[in-house]
């Protein structure tokens, strides 16, 4: 039941955005599985082997850390509604931190508009494969609406107390690797 494809083919494309969720997994070797669901609103396809995602202010930030240790990521994508379906992008993910030129070239390129206050970082995915499942098992929901209260967490803070719950929070995994979130030359590092 599964296709495998070497990138991303317009048909594809049309399903993964029309999807208001994903899940990225990632790991580095003798650590936890980190699978975290994100809202697709700062996701964008930017070509065939290629996606990228705003990555927010969380409560932890494993995939970072698994990223500079590793580097493998999938994101999937399941259909909730319509016909069902599953597909997965399997690949080598990187960080790119948000002080970095190339962060600014990223956002205004491929999303625009102001920069979330509680923007930590982009990240990018090299895919090397595509693959579809049927997707049978996967139940049927309906969408309401997105949650506010991330939105509502970072209105109540101001930029210095986010920077202090990234530095409290978001520095290492939990597993104790480094996240790279307040590197090298940063004052809180």
């Amino acid at each position: 039941m599964a296709e495998q494809f070497a990138s991303i083919t317009e048909k594809l494309r049309s399903f993964i955005e029309r999807q208001h969720v994903f899940f990225c997994a990632s790991a580095a070797e003798d650590t936890r599985v980190n699978v975290s669901p994100r809202p697709t609103e700062y996701l964008r396809l930017t070509g065939p082997n290629e996606a990228m995602f705003l990555d927010l202010t969380g409560s932890g930030n494993e995939t970072a850390a698994h990223m500079l240790a590793d580097g493998r990521m999938t994101l999937m994508f399941c259909a909730f509604d319509g016909p069902p379906m599953i597909l997965r992008l399997y690949g080598r993910g990187r960080v790119v931190g948000r002080e970095t030129p190339e962060f600014s070239a990223l956002f205004e390129a491929h999303i625009g508009g102001d920069v979330p206050r509680n923007a930590r970082q982009i990240f990018v995915q090299d895919i090397d494969l595509v693959q579809t499942s049927c997707g049978y098992g996967v139940p049927l929901f309906e969408y309401k609406q997105e949650r506010p209260g991330l939105r509502n967490w970072t209105a109540q803070k101001s930029d210095a107390d986010i920077r202090a719950y990234w530095h409290k929070k978001n520095r290492t995994s939990m597993d104790g690797l480094p996240t790279g979130l307040l590197g090298e030359g940063d004052a809180e590092a």
